[in-house]
């Protein structure tokens, strides 16, 4: 294995395991997935949508996230996701777990 293999494949751990916490915080704002895409994109956390559509579900069902079918303001319909009061207190916990690696990490390197 190559080393630019292998450091694809430990960026990839480390994004699967910090994702979920730019979803929740994004959401605290409502947004249907192709706008969460861009926005994720735009600070600089690019996402693909077969990666973003079964996360969205997979909080859902996990009571993080609640979603809502807008049908009045757009051509088609548009599912929007928001962050759950449940997925507002995760974040609040990861968030302080993220901070907490992130000053052991700067120790560590």
């Amino acid at each position: 294995m190559s080393k630019n293999d292998l450091i694809t494949g430990f960026l990839q751990e480390m994004r699967r395991g910090t994702i979920i916490m730019c979803v929740l915080a994004k959401l605290k704002t409502s947004y249907y997935g192709y706008n969460l895409i861009s926005e994720l994109a735009h600070a600089g956390v690019p996402i693909e949508a077969n990666t973003l559509y079964p996360l969205l579900r997979r909080l859902e069902s996990q009571g993080l996230l609640a979603s809502e079918w807008n049908t009045t303001d757009a051509a088609k319909p548009r599912k929007y996701y928001a962050t759950t009061k449940l997925g507002k207190e995760v974040l609040s916990e990861l968030k302080k777990h993220w901070l907490e690696t992130v000053q052991n990490m700067e120790r560590i390197l």
